[in-house]
């Protein structure tokens, strides 16, 4: 491989990328959310709240695996919560952050992927900085106190969900604002992502250097002979 010139800054993709979350259980986050309702008019079962919302999801076109690229502005959680409890007769006692943290907690716990510690110190050595673009519904607030919960080792410049910001990957926008925030061109970036669509394309249509990162991938994929592609942290240590 040719020498590679070391960027100033590395932007990062959540899920499946920083943090392995495994496998959704929508069930788990609903059942916990209910555990808050202060009326159930038509005293709706957990299964009935999550199958109204995985119909809304459908209805939108949202988590296709093969067709979310397509999905290019966010929904934030706090307005499809509201419709989802309120059209049911359920209200809650929680805030929308509340409910977006007492969800995410028990439908997706997340670890840390394995070795992105050490990468994370070895940037931090280095000199380079960092920053996360992550596509989520989930409140900017509740996004880094988790990130902050599962990676506490490390304090990242910015953490941009697209819940704040309007814009999902891969449009360009929001990788845009990102380069805005860092005040940095985009030959001075690298992005790193799991999903092929959103965030190699999304940031090499941005002009920002791509890395495929597949070591906690959960779909089917095939490698592109043009992308730099790394299954564990330590490999891209050593190119850099």
């Amino acid at each position: 491989m040719k020498k590679i010139t070391p960027p100033k800054m590395i932007l990062f993709d959540y899920g499946q990328t920083l943090v392995n979350e495994g496998k959704f259980d929508g069930v788990k986050g609903t059942e916990a959310v209910l555990k808050y309702a202060t009326q159930n008019k038509y005293n709706h079962t957990v299964e009935e709240v999550q199958a109204a919302a995985d119909a809304i999801n459908k209805e939108l076109g949202r988590f296709d695996p093969l067709r979310r690229h397509l999905f290019q502005v966010e929904v934030p959680n706090h307005m499809f919560t509201a419709y989802l409890y309120e059209s049911m007769g359920i209200e809650l006692s929680l805030s929308p952050k509340e409910i977006d943290k007492v969800f995410w907690d028990a439908a997706a716990p997340g670890v840390p992927t394995e070795g992105i510690g050490d990468f994370l110190a070895f940037l931090k050595k280095q000199g380079i900085r960092t920053g996360v673009i992550s596509n989520i519904s989930y409140c900017g607030e509740a996004v880094k106190e988790r990130i902050s919960s599962v990676i506490p080792s490390h304090e990242f410049e910015f953490i941009l969900a697209t819940s704040e910001y309007m814009y999902r990957k891969p449009h360009k926008r929001i990788f845009e604002l990102a380069l805005e925030k860092a005040n940095l061109s985009p030959e001075e970036v690298w992005y790193i992502g799991d999903q092929y669509e959103c965030d190699i394309v999304g940031a090499r249509n941005a002009g920002i250097f791509p890395v495929w990162y597949i070591g906690a991938i959960d779909l089917p994929y095939s490698e592109k002979e043009d992308v730099l592609t790394i299954r564990k942290w330590k490999e891209l240590i050593s190119i850099l």
